[in-house]
C-alpha cells in the first residue's frame, strides 16, 4: 500500500497533476506549542504559541486517516517535544501502525533518566539541535539553555545509545546563520569524534527571521516545490493542517482542520490545487508565501529519489546529501541555496 501511495504521488509530480490521488508520504506533528527556550531565528518570536499540546483525539484521527499510506512523521513543530507529557505515548502509537518517527530537540531535558526513556523507545531518529561551536555563539542562538549542561546531554546520550547498541540514528545538527557560519569546521570535527553519533547535518536557515530580505527571484522556479506533492504536510497542535511548515510561518491560511475535515479533502484542497498549477507552470513565485519562501528547491532527481525509497530512508539520507553537497562533493545545483531578492 505504502509503495503504491508513492508511486501515484511520483507520476502526479512528474506528471504535474494538480489532483493526487494520493497522500502525502511524510508529515510535520506539532504535538506541542510549548517551549522553555527563546531563540532569534525561530517564529515563535513572531507568531507567540499557545502553551497547549495536541488533543489526543486530533493525533489519533490523523494516524486513522494516513496509517496506510504514511512512512515517517517527524513529531516537532514550534515546541520542544520533550514537554509533551505523552510524546513516549505517541512515538509508540505510531510505531504499532508501522510509522517510523523522527524528532528533534534543544537538549535542555536529556538527562540520564530521559535519555534511557528515549532509548527504551520506538523512536526511529533523533535531531540534537547544536547551533554553535562556541559557548557564546550557542547560547545567543538558544536562549535560556546552558551550553556545557545541553553538550554533556548530548554526549552522555550519544555514548548511551553506543553502549547499547542501539538502532537509534542520532543526527547532530547545526543551522548555519550568519554568527555560527565560521564554526563549522570546528562543529564537525568535535562531534564526528563522539561515539554513537551517526550524522551530521548542517542546514542552511530556513526562516527569514535573521535576514528579512530573503526569498526566491523568478529563476528559482524553474522546478516546482517538492512539498505540494510528496509533503511533508504541517499539522499544527490544534489540527490546523497546511501545506509545509512554511507556509504557517509567512502567515499563510490553513487548508482545513484534520479535526473537521478529512485528509484528503485537505491534501486536495481547492487552494493546494492552485498552488500545484502555479508551480507546475513555473509560476510559483505569485503565490505570496512561496515568494518570501527561503527553503531550498531540490532538483527533481532527488526528489524523484525520495519517492522510490522509503520515507525513514530518506530522512536518513538527507544530512549525508546536504554534507556531501556543503563539501562539495556533490553538484550544487541539486539542493540550490535560496538567493537573496
Amino acid at each position: 500500500m505504502r509503495a503504491w501511495n508513492r508511486a501515484k504521488l511520483l507520476w502526479g509530480y512528474l506528471a504535474r497533476r494538480p489532483r493526487l490521488n494520493a497522500l502525502p508520504v511524510e508529515y510535520i506533528v506539532e504535538t506541542t506549542a510549548k517551549c522553555n527556550l527563546y531563540c532569534p531565528m525561530c517564529p515563535r518570536e513572531t507568531h507567540p504559541q499557545p502553551k497547549a499540546d495536541m488533543p489526543a483525539e486530533i493525533f489519533e484521527r490523523l494516524i486513522a486517516e494516513s496509517g496506510e499510506t504514511a512512512e515517517h512523521m517527524m513529531l516537532i513543530g514550534l515546541g520542544e517535544p520533550f514537554m509533551d507529557p505523552k510524546i513516549f505515548e505517541r512515538i509508540e502509537y505510531c510505531h504499532r501502525h508501522s510509522i517510523s518517527t523522527l524528532l528533534s530537540t534543544n537538549g535542555t531535558f536529556l538527562d540520564e533518566r530521559y535519555a534511557g526513556k528515549v532509548l527504551d523507545s520506538p523512536l526511529e531518529q533523533i535531531t540534537l539541535s547544536f547551533d554553535g561551536f562556541k559557548k557564546e555563539t550557542f547560547e545567543f542562538y538558544r536562549k535560556g539553555a546552558k551550553f556545557d549542561r545541553v553538550r554533556d546531554n548530548f554526549v552522555r546520550f550519544a555514548r548511551m545509545k553506543h553502549a547499547r547498541a542501539s538502532k537509534l540514528q542520532i543526527v547532530v545538527q547545526m543551522v548555519k546563520m550568519e554568527g555560527n557560519a565560521g564554526e563549522v569546521d570546528d562543529f564537525l570535527r568535535f562531534w564526528g569524534e563522539i561515539p554513537g553519533v551517526d550524522q551530521l547535518r548542517i542546514k542552511e536557515d530556513e526562516t527569514n527571521l535573521m535576514r528579512p530580505t530573503a526569498g526566491h527571484t523568478a529563476s528559482d522556479w524553474k522546478y516546482p516545490c517538492h512539498y505540494l506533492w510528496r509533503g511533508p504536510m504541517y499539522v499544527k497542535q490544534n489540527g490546523d493542517v497546511y501545506p509545509c511548515c512554511q507556509s504557517y510561518m509567512l502567515d499563510g491560511a490553513p487548508l482545513g482542520n484534520i479535526g473537521v475535515e478529512s485528509l484528503t479533502q485537505i491534501w486536495n484542497a481547492e487552494e493546494m490545487q492552485r498552488m500545484r498549477r502555479l508551480h507546475a507552470s513555473g509560476r510559483g513565485g505569485e503565490i505570496d508565501i512561496c515568494s518570501r519562501c527561503c527553503t531550498t528547491i531540490p532538483h527533481p532527481a532527488l526528489v524523484t529519489g525520495s519517492l522510490l525509497l522509503h520515507g525513514r530512508t530518506v530522512r536518513r539520507l538527507i544530512p549525508l546529501v546536504e554534507r556531501l553537497t556543503y563539501l562539495s562533493k556533490l553538484p550544487g545545483k541539486l539542493l540550490r541555496p535560496p538567493t537573496k531578492v
